[in-house]
Formats: C-alpha cells, structure tokens, sequence
C-alpha cells in the first residue's frame, strides 16, 4: 500500500509573516529591556523579579523547586542557583519538603515580600512603556486569548 503525500505547506500571506517575524522580535527584545530596566534600577534581574512574583502568588507563599523552575520556564540547576543567590539576600528559604525527603520547597520571605514590594513599580512602568502603551487600540481580550492559544498548542 503507498503513503498518500502530504499536501505541499501553504505559504504565509505577506500579514502573516509580518506578524511570525515581529513576534520573533518581541520574543526576543521584551525580555531584555524588562531585565535591563529592573537592572538599572532594581538593581534586581527580571528572573529574580519573576521568581519572587510567582512565589508570592503561591498558596502559602511557597513551592516545589521543581514546580517553580517550570513556572519560570528554568531549568532545575538554574532555579537551585538562583534560589541560592535569592536565599543568600534572605528572599527566600528552602525547606525540605515533607513527603520526599530528596524534594526542597522554596518559599517566600518577609523580607522577598518586600523587596518584590520595592520593585513592582519598576516593572509596572516598564511594561507600560513596552508593552501596554502600544496596544491601546488592540482588543486585549481578543489577543490575550490568541497568546493563550498559541502557549497551549
């Protein structure tokens, strides 16, 4: 029995390969100007930000290691040296996880709390300034949506 041939591929209409190539762009361009603002005012990583962000989210203001790390698109080596770095300025503290004596919790401080507290702002003007302030006539339900379709897929 033969293989049907799949259809040839359908070009990109000249709209849709302006949009795949300045997405590219804004992958690549955001996460850069949002670490060097922080940076230059912070004197705070965007990763360290990030980290002490989504710690604050966490019920109990605390995570798995390994469940973090994902959360913040890191690998497990890269998380543990962070944490380190994070645990060092007394953001964070790792605790053994009760019910896997190999797993490491990590969770927030008083004193992350604080230093996430002492940041936002910082961020909070960058986005704008990056991000939100060019999307004024954007239906950011609509976009939201199609950013959700295109992470899921």
């Amino acid at each position: 029995m033969s293989a049907v041939p799949a259809p040839a591929p359908q070009p990109l209409s000249g709209e849709e390969e302006a949009v795949v190539r300045a997405f590219g762009r804004v992958l690549a361009v955001i996460p850069r100007v949002l670490d060097a603002d922080l940076e230059r005012e912070q004197r705070m990583s965007l990763s360290e930000y990030t980290v002490l962000r989504i710690l604050s989210e966490a019920p109990g203001r605390r995570m798995r290691m390994s469940e973090l790390a994902s959360a913040c698109d890191m690998s497990l080596s890269g998380m543990t040296r962070l944490a380190s770095k994070l645990e060092s300025s007394r953001f964070l503290e790792r605790q053994p996880c009760e019910s896997d004596a190999r797993g490491f919790h990590a969770v927030l401080t008083d004193a992350g709390l604080a230093r996430l507290e002492r940041a936002w702002p910082t961020h909070l003007t960058s986005v704008r300034r990056h991000i939100t302030d060019h999307l004024r006539d954007v239906d950011l339900g609509k976009l939201a949506a199609a950013l959700d379709k295109i992470a899921n897929s």
